[in-house]
This record gives structure tokens, sequence and C-alpha cells, in this order.
């Protein structure tokens, strides 16, 4: 397990989160952006939506001084009674896959979401991703849907299956 520093995201994270995220948009179907952001775009209309406590947060693993990956909860759907229900997401660093971060993110992210008002977590995954599927099935995700065909990026169409787990006395 890596001993990376878990810690909420600051503005100064900002240029490094983009970068790890436009890898995916570039080079994977794990998102299904197909455009690159700028640092302003994920100013104003990403990184300005989170905070260090509540429903959605982001929280960054550090090593060494320089942010490797990232997690965050966002809303899962825009209307009132979904509030309860989070969206999670994680990316790392390709060079910092397979050493533990992600668990060591979601595991920190759990631990804060059990601490406000998250009943549900959710998470889609895009397929084929081995890893993903096994680091959200080892944290207690269940699979709850597999969409077929859902998106198209990279000149095919991808599945998408969606993931929950409840949190305990939430």
């Amino acid at each position: 397990m890596s001993s990376a520093r878990i810690r909420s995201a600051t503005l100064a994270d900002l240029p490094r989160l983009t970068e790890i995220y436009n890898y995916y948009v570039r080079e994977t179907p794990i998102t299904f952006d197909v455009e690159e952001w700028s640092v302003e775009e994920r100013r104003r209309g990403w990184f300005a939506h989170y905070a260090a406590t509540g429903r959605h947060q982001l929280l960054v693993a550090e090593e060494d001084g320089e942010v490797r990956g990232y997690t965050s909860t966002s809303r899962f759907r825009p209307k009132a009674a979904y509030d309860p229900s989070v969206e999670v997401t994680i990316y790392l660093d390709p060079s910092a896959t397979g050493r533990g971060l992600g668990r060591l993110l979601y595991t920190e992210l759990l631990e804060r979401m059990r601490r406000e008002d998250v009943h549900r977590l959710l998470a889609g995954v895009t397929l084929p991703n081995p890893a993903s599927l096994a680091l959200h099935e080892r944290l207690g995700f269940t699979r709850v849907a597999h969409f077929t065909e859902i998106g198209r990026k990279l000149g095919r169409y991808w599945d998408v299956v969606w993931l929950e787990r409840i949190l305990e006395g939430a």
C-alpha cells in the first residue's frame, strides 16, 4: 500500500488534476469526454463546486510533493430527493496505478462521506476496466446495472457498468 498523503484539493492542484484527467480524455474510453479541458474551464465548471466538507469533496493523493491522483463525490442527479446519493470518481496518473493509491483515496473518501448526509455511493465504470471493477468491489460496491453500447468514443461503442455502495449508519 502506498504511503501517499491524502488531503483536500486546493486551487494550486488544479493544473495537475487537469493534466491527469486530460490523459484519460485523449487516450482512453474511461471518461466519455472527447475534448480536453483547459485549467480555466475546469476551475469554473468543475472545481468550483467542491468543498472541504459536505457531500461534494475532492481529495488528492500526494507523493513526494506531487499529486498522483484524485477522487471526488458529485451530485448524482439534479433533483433534491437524490441528494443523499453521490457519484464517486477516481483518476490516477497512469504511472501511479497498481500501488494502492486508489484504495487509499477511496478509503479516506468513504470515511469523510460517513460524516456527511450521504446514504449511497454510485460509480460508473466503462468496460473493459478490470482494475477499476476490482477496486470498487473490494471496497464493498456491488454491480447494479450494465448498459450496453451507451457511449461512443475512439471509433467504437462502449458498455458501462454501474455499481453502488450503501454507507453504514447513513
